[in-house]
């Protein structure tokens, strides 16, 4: 039995790895589900066995690739010197990761098209854009902005780094607009903080 569940699993796990490198090289439209199950080295059948569409093998590729952003951008954030640095050095990071060709392909170009923009934002939320909040939160706290309702600031904070970031992905030059963005958010936060 356990070998049987650890070959599904490696199974999957081959997927979701020639999903991801198809998807971020190709896109998800010039990707067939054929050339996903012959570059994993399985039965196309065995493909639908794991995933019933390629939609689904899509939001499982987005799911990791979030997860891998989310632990650049809480690496990034980790060595700053208060919630607010925190905020704009994980998010730099975001800008920078997401404006990497097959990251950037898989995160803010496929991503809310294939998803759908609700479905984006509840993953996106899940592994970034819910720890705005919490900054938020504690950033009052701390005394580095001032008390205020924390959701309408948060959501606009959020707000402005998603269109940030899928600004950063249609750009001619995703590298530079991170760079471009992430000083002025940068900037942004500047302006919240007291004194």
């Amino acid at each position: 039995m356990a070998r049987q569940a650890e070959r599904r699993a490696q199974t999957r796990g081959a997927i979701l790895t020639a999903a991801r490198t198809l998807f971020g090289d190709q896109g998800f439209a010039a990707t067939p589900m054929d050339q996903i199950a012959q570059a994993s080295g399985v039965a196309k059948g065995a493909v639908y066995h794991h995933f019933p569409s390629k939609e689904a093998v899509f939001e499982a590729v987005f799911e990791g690739v979030g997860l891998e952003v989310e632990a650049k951008v809480k690496a990034a954030a980790s060595e700053a010197r208060d919630v607010l640095a925190s905020m704009a050095a994980g998010t730099r990071a975001y800008f920078e990761v997401c404006s990497q060709g097959p990251i950037g392909r898989i995160m803010l170009k496929d991503g809310p098209a294939v998803l759908g923009w609700t479905k984006w934002r509840e993953i996106d939320a899940r592994h970034f854009g819910g720890e705005i909040e919490t900054v938020v939160t504690v950033a009052m706290r701390q005394g580095l902005i001032g008390e205020q309702p924390v959701e309408p600031l948060a959501r606009l904070i959020l707000g402005a780094v998603t269109e940030a970031a899928m600004a950063c992905g249609a750009a001619d030059d995703p590298a530079a607009a991170a760079q471009g963005y992430a000083k002025a958010f940068e900037a942004l936060l500047d302006g919240l903080r007291k004194g």
